[in-house]
This record gives structure tokens, C-alpha cells and sequence, in this order.
């Protein structure tokens, strides 16, 4: 049996509901599935029992649900990401996950993009206005304070810094992650914020595997320099991008990695088109990619 195990992203499906979810992921092949919150909340909303959710996801692992957004907020903001992730650890708990995704922010690119430019933004900004240094401590601090809430449901925080935001790239995710100083903070490595923030596979192959989590396999088009917007690059088939998927699977391969594997998708094409020929095209592509 394979070492590698391939999860069903729930942005294959993007427009579905939780069970339709489960019904795509199993006819395609995959044996494990990275849940969408707001998929497995409105399950739970619509009456469904705990019993249900076990029930429905009989033969699965689930590696994570996402996501928690905006880690860096602070002051009056704070309390509000601590009443969030409580509720997120707590679905997560009840899908029987190992563990969530965190993001930086601003998860919002216009508001980078405002600030770059000198402008007021109607967009929520985060610490952009802080110098770098202290951004780092605040994002860090707020890290370790949602890994202890993490560890009460015995979950694992795996960590995505948006390739728009100051804490991009694959050098400042293992700052924060060190600066944290928890054992359940690892990091999720996605090809594309890689490439939008200037990473390579050869930057990846020498990444210590301590600190990854899972791996989201994906791609992009051509990417010139300023602030990447993710729903312009991110609109192509996984496989039809720019990015040698090949050696960036080789090369978290390289670093001794051996775990899950999700393909999440951004194709709004793809999104519209029949999410069961689709998941199949993913599991093919994964499975040849990661296991071939």
C-alpha cells in the first residue's frame, strides 16, 4: 500500500453540498478528503446528527478542514478570531479531522493592493501598516495562542501564508512556525503560493519534512512580478498551467515527506463542469504524479 495518500480538495466541487462532496470523492477513487467548513457547518445546520456526519464519512481520513482566515488580527479584532477558531475546532473535531488549515492575511488582494498604492482601502488591511519585524511577533504570538486552543480538540495547525501578504514564502512560514514554538504548527505546502512568492522546487528539496503537514497540488498561469491575484492565475486546468508539476512533486518527495496529497482547484470552468469526470481527471493526474 501506498505511503502517499490522495484527498479529495473540496474546490473541486466547489458548488456542492457536503454528502454530494463524499459521493464524488468515493466514486473517483480517493480515500481521504480536505473538507470545506462552511460545506460541513451548513451539513450540521440543516439537522443532520453527529451520528450522520460518521456515518456519511465511513471509510475516509480526513486530513483537515479549512479555514481559518486572517490569523494576524489583534487588538479589538482578536477576540473574534479566537470565538472563530473555536468554532472551526470544533467542527473539525466532530468530522473526526486531524487538523486545520490557518491562514495569513489580509486574505483580501485589494487590500494589498490599495495599500501599495497609498489608498485608503474599504478592505479589511490587517498589520499592513506596521513595520515587517513586528507583524512577525503579533502573527507568531497569534499562532501559538491558536495552537493551545488547537491542542484541547487534538488538532494539528497547519499553516498557509497567502502569497499576497507580507509573511509569504516558504522562509517566513518556518519563522512563524518556529517562532511559535508548538508542536502541532506545521505547514501545508501549496505550488502555487510557492511560485507567486518567488519559492522554487529547489527551495522546497531543502525544506526540513518536521515541518510540513500536507501538500496541495495545483497550478498557475504565467506569473510577470507585482501582487498575484490568485482568481486571475489560478483559472487554468491542474495539468495545463505553467508549473512543471513533476519536479515540484519530486521535489517535497526529495525532502523525505511521505503523507497526504489534495488537489485543490481554482479552475472556474472546471467548476461548472461535471465534478465526477473531473474528480476522476484529479485522481488519474495525482496518482501518476505522487505514486507513478
Amino acid at each position: 500500500m501506498s505511503v502517499n495518500k490522495l484527498a479529495f480538495h473540496c474546490t473541486v466541487a466547489r458548488h456542492g453540498t457536503l454528502a454530494l462532496d463524499v459521493s464524488i470523492a468515493r466514486s473517483a477513487g480517493f480515500s481521504a478528503m480536505e473538507m470545506s467548513a462552511t460545506k460541513l457547518r451548513q451539513y450540521l445546520d440543516a439537522g443532520y446528527s453527529g451520528e450522520d456526519l460518521r456515518n456519511l464519512l465511513a471509510g475516509f481520513s480526513v486530513p483537515g478542514i479549512g479555514y481559518l482566515r486572517d490569523i494576524e488580527r489583534s487588538g479589538d479584532l482578536y477576540p473574534q478570531l479566537m470565538a472563530e477558531a473555536r468554532e472551526l475546532f470544533t467542527l473539525a473535531a466532530a468530522a473526526g479531522a486531524r487538523g486545520v488549515q490557518v491562514l495569513t492575511g489580509p486574505i483580501a488582494v485589494q487590500a494589498v493592493i490599495d495599500h501599495r498604492a497609498g489608498r485608503p482601502t474599504r478592505q479589511y488591511a490587517g498589520l499592513l501598516d506596521l513595520p515587517l519585524e513586528e507583524q512577525k511577533q503579533i502573527t507568531a504570538s497569534n499562532l501559538r495562542d491558536l495552537a493551545d486552543l488547537a491542542a484541547q480538540f487534538g488538532l494539528v495547525l497547519y499553516l498557509e501564508a497567502l502569497a499576497w501578504t507580507p509573511m509569504t514564502g516558504i522562509g517566513r512560514q518556518i519563522e512563524l512556525i518556529d517562532r511559535a514554538e508548538r508542536a502541532n504548527v506545521q505547514m501545508v505546502i501549496d505550488f502555487w503560493h510557492c511560485y507567486a512568492s518567488g519559492d522554487t522546487p529547489d527551495t522546497l528539496a531543502r525544506l526540513d519534512k518536521r515541518y510540513l503537514y500536507g501538500v496541495h497540488v495545483c497550478d498557475s498561469l504565467p506569473f510577470d512580478g507585482g501582487i498575484p491575484d490568485e482568481d486571475v492565475l489560478r483559472n487554468v486546468p491542474t495539468g495545463k498551467g505553467v508549473l512543471p508539476l513533476k519536479d515540484w512533486v519530486q521535489a517535497v518527495k526529495a525532502t523525505g515527506y511521505q503523507g497526504w496529497w489534495s488537489c485543490e482547484l481554482f479552475c472556474q470552468q472546471q467548476h461548472q463542469g461535471d465534478s465526477f469526470a473531473i474528480a476522476r481527471e484529479h485522481f488519474g493526474l495525482l496518482d501518476e504524479l505522487v505514486n507513478g
